[in-house]
């Protein structure tokens, strides 16, 4: 087994935020949208955790992606 270490002096703080999205397209657009709408205030996002799912339905359609999502960002100087 190879086991990569990697050694930094450099600490990392990270902050992590609870936002939410929707789309009328797809699971992967809604998220597409939480990074478009967070990257306008939020700088320097590391990941985007999907807490929740759901869908909204009106007449035996999906009509709606939503998701609740944990967006991760590290903290400038």
């Amino acid at each position: 087994m190879l086991q990569l270490i990697l050694k930094t002096n450099d600490m990392s703080v990270l902050k992590v935020v609870e936002i939410l999205g929707n789309s009328t397209e797809s699971w992967e657009d809604s998220v597409d949208q939480v990074v478009k709408e967070a990257s306008k205030t939020i700088k320097n996002i590391k990941s985007v955790y999907i807490q929740d799912m759901q869908v909204i339905v009106k007449d035996n359609k999906i009509t709606e992606y939503r998701v609740n999502t944990k967006v991760t960002f590290g903290i400038l100087d």
